[in-house]
């Protein structure tokens, strides 16, 4: 820790004003930093909601079939004829999914008559066929169907965009964890405190930009990646919150911020 004369206690009224606005926008930085986080990759998965496929699809990429393909061809259900587990596929392998479904000018080969026929009897919501598993995976309406019948294929982000992405935040969140970390030892906060969160923040933010590239050859470094960023952001905005809260803590009570 520095000396007492040079820690941000010690400093004018003006300048602690000063520096608390800077805190304050840098907490907020990295509190909208997690809402820019969601909109920007959230359906990037090509599914409703944020989840952790939305990161894979943005760093590894997915590529996945379709829950309902998946089931034909493994030959579920088992008494479909196979002309039938035929239409159903070359549908789905098709280009006309949504259109085709309840497809009128297709009459009884429509698959929407074709699911009911062969589906519906255990895949519906009150089914007296099947188990509690087939119940949980209707087929009834075309917002059931929508959810199983389409494979995904998302690719990564670009090395081009990724390049200039670490470009950007490796320079400006060095710099910013820099000062933080120069502002947390200037506290009178105690060595047991402020050396762990700034050792994980700064690990936190390397592994974080490490893995981003990593998560390009295997995705078992988007969790780790996710992980690591939450890590850094976390610890980042204790340390920011620890730094305002020396700023206007009565001076002369060091040993309180010790207890």
């Amino acid at each position: 820790m520095l000396p007492s004369d040079l820690r941000l206690r010690s400093l004018g009224l003006t300048v602690r004003i000063a520096l608390t606005c800077l805190v304050i926008v840098m907490l907020g930085g990295l509190t909208t930093s997690a809402v820019h986080m969601r909109i920007h990759h959230e359906n990037r998965d090509e599914r409703p909601g944020f989840s952790l496929d939305d990161i894979r699809g943005a760093y590894h990429g997915i590529q996945t079939k379709a829950p309902l393909v998946e089931a034909l061809r493994r030959g579920h259900p088992d008494d479909v004829p196979e002309p039938v587990r035929d239409q159903l596929l070359a549908w789905l392998d098709g280009d006309r999914i949504s259109e085709d479904y309840d497809n009128l000018d297709l009459g009884d080969a429509a698959p929407a008559e074709l699911i009911d026929q062969h589906c519906v009897r255990c895949h519906a919501r009150q089914a007296t066929e099947g188990d509690e598993t087939s119940r949980s995976l209707p087929l009834e309406y075309w917002d059931d169907i929508n959810e199983v019948a389409f494979s995904r294929e998302v690719s990564p982000t670009s090395p081009e965009i990724l390049t200039t992405s670490t470009h950007t935040h490796a320079l400006s969140l060095g710099s910013m964890t820099i000062v933080i970390v120069l502002l947390m030892l200037a506290t009178r906060w105690p060595a047991r405190i402020a050396h762990p969160l700034i050792a994980i923040a700064s690990i936190g933010l390397l592994v974080d930009l490490v893995c981003w590239w990593l998560a390009r050859l295997h995705e078992v470094f988007v969790p780790i990646l996710v992980i690591a960023g939450s890590a850094f952001g976390i610890c980042s905005c204790l340390m920011l919150a620890a730094i305002l809260i020396d700023l206007w803590f009565p001076a002369g009570k060091a040993a309180q911020l010790d207890s």
